[in-house]
């Protein structure tokens, strides 16, 4: 800071620009195409330069699993271990019968189809045949192949990497990952966790291999520092690596106490990074092994594979987390005894084993990180708001740590693709920040770029891709009509999503989807079921008026109705929502009458004359005096309390709604703090409480789809806010008024 002062330099204009153009363009993207979204598909949505890129990402991946068809294969997985010398048990697979290597998954495409003709595939017949004469016959070593194993260190955290290692080794979410990151920035505990820069300052070069030498010895330090160089599309590298704050590092240890549980896990995997990026490569032996037998019929051959690591170098501070969980495997070591060509194995077990071909890995937020930042779209700091964007608006829903496309996320995209495709185009995204780069070098101007964009200028600009008579051609049925195949009679089956709501079609035929159903598992034949299920929906009888009394199922779920809402009337019928205890399968005429002839009259207080009522409401049953209300314990008293009983209650003092709030999902014990965390509906709404800190759900957030990240997430953003400010109260002032001397005539 001190240098700064005394050396200063002259404002970067080009930088500046390149900023204020970044800003500009965002505005005009948002402010003009999600008013498109707001007619086309549902109000309150909103479109964004990254934003509709990522949830294209996720969609487009949706739809490949949507495709899927699974393949079956076989093999044989054996255990052995050598009749001389050594006898240390090591697992070996079938991969080769008669010379011709034996099918993998990768050896299927996305249709379940054979791609590589010379394959051999294994039923399951052929594999227990061949297991069974296998079992017989004389195994030996074929081949023993050695290799030097060595494996460098991982740079030191940028701001993906660390939102990527946060997801994978603490199970944070993204935002949740930078929050922490932020609190510990604030309080000089790391260095600026918004950088694309993997260098190390001297003084940081110096610390981490000081205290790398002090924990793990002189012999796990290189002689000269390491120097890492970024690989990031569009680097902006104008900070260093994330890395413990100061000429001198402190450890996990000296800081735990005074660190939340967040923080705290996140600075010890940033120290271990940190470190572990100044020590020596791992190096060991990898060994491929190829062993095999003749059975008569044909000759098989099995591999296996060992690592031994003779030095661990940087492993003995960190090892990188993984998306893939064959990839996590790839640092551990796998011993095999000593092995030589010639030399006689016995088979200890012979199983066939069945493996089936999976559809593509649905994105985590880790994994959308690292896809974004490999194609060059977007900056990562803007990364864990864009995901919280997309989730908060109910694009996307989690289940797990995987990122599941809501419906009306397939109608966004597809009318994006349709209609602004350039716009969500992926090259054309990741163009655009090099395009603003160019701003910063001083290669391109502000002002044409951005005309040029919304303008146009040879090409349609997207002033006239809004403008009212394109947007006007766009049919809203066919934007948010979603094929999903045809029946055997070759009827097409299809999704129509309605805001919020989504139904399966056929024909004149539609049933609704469960909101927790994932588009890849809506294949026709589950399509079918739910059109061919029985309908909740149906007549109960009429009532004494001669009414006719439904069941119907709504938005809120199951409720009954008398008659129906008349053509050009404002009038709506007497409708009353199921009590939860209810099975709208059992309802009859007599519980629904029950329940429209709601509230029911208790009696009145014989001190005040007031009238008692006993109804449900939105936080359960209670009893009502006037204004005054006293909770009942189950929904059946609504029916039975009596009028000494209600008495009593209001004889007792009133219990705060806080007490009083329903609880709507436990989702479990927090790991950090320990306490448990839970949704319940409020005065104002569904919330997030951890009995401390409570958080509302966002406006279309349903309780079921949250996820424990996701409630973690909301908390530690309030906790961040600090406690809610409250309006003092203020007394107007009564004013006075002065009366004017008046002068008297004479």
């Amino acid at each position: 800071v001190k240098n700064a002062l005394n050396n200063p330099r002259d404002l970067d204009r080009r930088l500046v620009d390149a900023q204020e153009g970044r800003r500009i363009l965002d505005r005009l993207y948002g402010y003009e195409v999600s008013p498109v979204l707001w007619k086309k598909v549902l109000p309150k949505l909103s479109a964004g330069r990254v934003q509709s890129v990522a949830t294209r990402l996720i969609v487009d991946l949706e739809k490949a699993r949507m495709k899927f068809r699974a393949a079956g294969y076989w093999d044989v997985e054996g255990q052995f271990h050598p009749t001389i010398g050594d006898a240390t048990p090591f697992g070996a697979t079938l991969v080769s019968l008669d010379g011709e290597r034996l099918a993998t998954g990768k050896d299927f495409d996305d249709r379940g189809s054979l791609v590589r003709a010379s394959a051999v595939v294994l039923d399951e017949a052929k594999a227990r045949e061949l297991t069974e004469r296998l079992t017989s016959a004389k195994f030996n070593v074929r081949s023993v192949e050695e290799k030097p194993y060595r494996r460098s260190p991982y740079a030191p955290f940028i701001t993906s990497t660390l939102q990527q290692e946060g997801g994978r080794k603490l199970g944070f979410t993204a935002k949740r990952t930078m929050q922490a990151a932020q609190r510990l920035y604030e309080n000089g505990y790391i260095t600026y966790m918004r950088t694309d820069s993997t260098t190390l300052s001297s003084e940081a070069l110096k610390a981490a291999r000081s205290q790398a030498e002090e924990m793990y010895g002189k012999d796990y330090i290189p002689d000269q520092p390491r120097q890492y160089t970024g690989k990031v599309k569009n680097a902006q590298e104008a900070h260093e690596a994330i890395r413990p704050a100061g000429e001198s590092f402190r450890l996990p240890s000296d800081v735990a106490r005074e660190l939340t549980g967040d923080e705290a896990r996140l600075y010890d995997l940033i120290w271990k990074r940190t470190v572990a990026s100044q020590m020596k490569d791992a190096t060991g032996q990898s060994v491929q092994v190829r062993l095999g037998a003749n059975t008569g019929q044909e000759d098989a051959e099995f591999a296996a594979s060992g690592k031994v690591i003779t030095f661990p170098g940087f492993l003995r501070a960190y090892v990188e987390g993984s998306d893939d969980p064959d990839a996590a495997l790839e640092d551990r070591e796998v011993r095999l005894p000593q092995l030589r060509v010639g030399q006689e194995l016995a088979a200890d077990s012979l199983e066939p084993k069945e493996h089936v071909t999976q559809p593509p890995a649905r994105y985590s937020e880790a994994r959308l990180v690292k896809e974004l930042e490999e194609r060059g779209i977007g900056r990562p700091s803007t990364y864990a708001s864009i995901i919280g964007t997309i989730l908060d608006r109910g694009y996307v829903w989690k289940r797990g740590s995987a990122l599941v496309p809501a419906w009306k996320a397939f109608s966004v995209v597809q009318l994006l693709e349709r209609n602004f495709p350039r716009l969500v185009d992926y090259d054309f995204t990741a163009s655009m920040e090099q395009d603003l780069d160019e701003i910063a070098t001083g290669e391109e101007e502000t002002v044409p770029w951005l005309k040029k964009f919304y303008f146009g200028n040879g090409e349609v600009g997207l002033h006239q891709m809004v403008s009212d008579e394109k947007v006007e051609q766009i049919d809203r049925q066919e934007i948010n009509t979603i094929e999903i195949g045809d029946d055997a009679d070759g009827t097409p089956i299809t999704v129509r999503v309605w805001g919020d709501t989504a139904d399966v079609w056929r024909g004149d035929q539609k049933a609704g989807i469960p909101t927790d159903l994932a588009p890849d598992e809506l294949t026709v034949t589950r399509a079918i079921e739910l059109l061919e299920a029985p309908s909740q929906e149906r007549v109960l009888g009429e009532d004494e008026h001669g009414e006719t009394v439904h069941l119907k199922v709504g938005r809120f779920g199951p409720y009954v109705q008398i008659g129906e809402m008349e053509v050009g009337s404002k009038t709506k019928p007497p409708t009353a929502s199921l009590l939860k205890t209810m099975d709208p399968a059992t309802v009859s005429l007599e519980d629904a009458l029950k329940l429209l002839a709601l509230p029911r009259s208790v009696g009145k207080d014989p001190e005040t004359g007031e009238e008692i009522e006993a109804l449900n409401g939105r936080y359960g049953p209670y009893l009502k005096k006037g204004k005054d209300t006293r909770s009942l314990e189950t929904e059946d008293q609504i029916f039975t309390v009596t009028l000494e009983e209600a008495l009593a209650l209001y004889a007792q003092p009133k219990q705060g709604r806080r007490n009083a709030a329903t609880v709507l999902k436990e989702l479990g014990k927090d790991e950090a703090s320990g306490s448990e965390i839970s949704i319940k509906d409020g005065r104002f709404g569904p919330y997030v409480t951890d009995g401390e800190t409570n958080a509302s759900l966002p406006r279309g957030t349903s309780p079921e789809t949250m996820t424990m990240d996701r409630a973690l997430e909301m908390l530690a953003e309030r906790r961040a806010k600090g406690p809610v400010k409250r309006k003092k109260k203020t007394t107007a002032r009564k004013k006075t008024t002065r009366k004017k001397a008046t002068k008297k005539k004479a």
